[in-house]
C-alpha cells in the first residue's frame, strides 16, 4: 500500500528489529523516507535497504545514551521525526517484581523515551521546518489492569509526558502525538501467561499501528493528533499459556 506520508523525511525510529517499530520502518521506507532505526539487535532481523540506516544500542543503558544520541544527531543532522516505539511489557502483582525488576521496567519503558526525546528535540525545534515527536503507547495508558500496576504505570507516566510537551513544543512548530494500541498480535506475549483471541477481530496487528503513524505525520502541519487509541473490534484474552511463578515479560521493539 503506498504512503501517504509527505515525502523527503529523515526519521528516527526507536524499537526497529521487530513488531511495531519494524512494520513502522517498513511504511516509512515504502513513502520514500530516510529512516534511522535504533534497536539492540539487529542480527536476526536484518533489512537491506538504500534508504535504512542500522543504529545498534540498548536504549536500557541510560548511561551511555546521552553520548550515543549525540552521535546519532551529528551523522544524521536533518531529523525532522522522531518515533518511539521500544518498550517491553513485564505483568505479576507488585510484590511479585524484585526491586531491580522494577527499576528495569521504568528505565526501558519511560525514562529511555524522556532520554531520547530530550536528545532530539532541539534539532527538531531548531531546524526551522516543525517536526513530529510520535510515542508508541499503550491501552494501558487509560485504565489500570490486574497485575499490570508497574506497567500500566510507566505508560501513564508517558502520556503525561506527552501531555506537557505538547504544550511545550507548539510554538517551535513540533507536534507531539500519543498511539496507544490495545493488543498488538506480535512476539510480545510469547513469554507472558495470557495473549489475545484466535480471531482476527480480537487484536491489533502492527500495520495497523503504522498506519496511524503515517496518519500522523501526513496531517496538515497546523494540525496535531493529541492521542490515538486503537482497539480490536473485539476484546477477547486467553489466559493460561504459560505461568511461571513470577512477573512474565514481553519483549516489544527491544
Amino acid at each position: 500500500m503506498a504512503s501517504n506520508v509527505k515525502p523527503s523525511r529523515t526519521l528516527l525510529v526507536t524499537g526497529a528489529s521487530s513488531g511495531i517499530g519494524r512494520a513502522v520502518v517498513e511504511r516509512m521506507l515504502a513513502g520514500g523516507h530516510v529512516v534511522i532505526g535504533v534497536a539492540r539487535d539487529f542480527s536476526k532481523a536484518a533489512l537491506s535497504h538504500p534508504r535504512f540506516h542500522a543504529e545498534a544500542l540498548d536504549l536500557a543503558e541510560l548511561g551511555n545514551l546521552p553520548a550515543q544520541l549525540k552521535r546519532i544527531i551529528h551523522d544524521y543532522p536533518d531529523i525532522d521525526g522522531v518515533i518511539c516505539g521500544a518498550g517491553r511489557g513485564q505483568f505479576g502483582s507488585l510484590e511479585e517484581f524484585s526491586y531491580r525488576q522494577i527499576a528495569d521496567l521504568i528505565d526501558i519503558n519511560f525514562t529511555s523515551q524522556v532520554y531520547v526525546a530530550r536528545g532530539l528535540l532541539p534539532v527538531l525545534k531548531g531546524s526551522g521546518r516543525g517536526g513530529d515527536l510520535v510515542f508508541i503507547g499503550s491501552e494501558a495508558a487509560l485504565s489500570g489492569g490486574r497485575r499490570g500496576a508497574v506497567y500500566s504505570a510507566t505508560k501513564f507516566a508517558l502520556r503525561g509526558l506527552v501531555q506537557a510537551l505538547r504544550d511545550e513544543c507548539a510554538r517551535s512548530g513540533v507536534r507531539v502525538t500519543l498511539i496507544n494500541p490495545g493488543m498488538v498480535k506480535t512476539a510480545f506475549f510469547d513469554e507472558l501467561h495470557f495473549e489475545p483471541g484466535q480471531e482476527d477481530t480480537n487484536y491489533v496487528l502492527p500495520t495497523d499501528v503504522a498506519d496511524a503513524v503515517a496518519l500522523v505525520l501526513s496531517a496538515r502541519p497546523g494540525t496535531v493528533f493529541d492521542q490515538i487509541n486503537l482497539s480490536p473490534l473485539k476484546k477477547v484474552v486467553r489466559f493460561g499459556k504459560k505461568d511461571t511463578g513470577g512477573p512474565a515479560s514481553g519483549n516489544q521493539n527491544p
